[in-house]
Parts: structure tokens; sequence; C-alpha cells
């Protein structure tokens, strides 16, 4: 069983890489064109908080996702 402190450990760690991340990106990823796509509406969940619930199911005993998060 993971503990509190470890999830919140799990979510400063993948939050620090995701701003990492997010700076390295912005200099090697290629201009963004006025013809693509954009979407409108604002993500409910951050980057880090996705990486962090995956990483808590990765070390706990489920077999499928939909049961861990259920």
């Amino acid at each position: 069983m993971i503990t509190k402190d470890k999830v919140s450990e799990f979510f400063c760690i993948a939050d620090d890489f995701c701003k990492e991340f997010e700076v390295e990106m912005s200099k090697n990823a290629l201009p963004a064109s006025k013809d693509t796509p954009k979407r409108k509406r604002k993500c409910m969940m951050s980057d880090s908080e996705v990486i962090t619930i995956l990483i808590c199911f990765h070390f706990n005993s489920y077999r499928n996702f939909k049961h861990y998060y259920l």
C-alpha cells in the first residue's frame, strides 16, 4: 500500500519533471502554424496529476486500470 506521503512525493517529482519537460519542448518543438486547429477547452487535470495516478497504478497489484480507478 502506498502512503499519502509517497503519493505527495511522486506528485512533486512528476511536477518538477513536467516543468522541465515543457521548457525543453518549447526550445525544440516546431513552431505552430496559423492553420492548425486549437482546442478551446481547458484540461481538467494537469500532466503531473495524470503521471502521479499512473505511477500509483503501476505500484499496486491491479490487473487493469478500470478496477484501480474505481
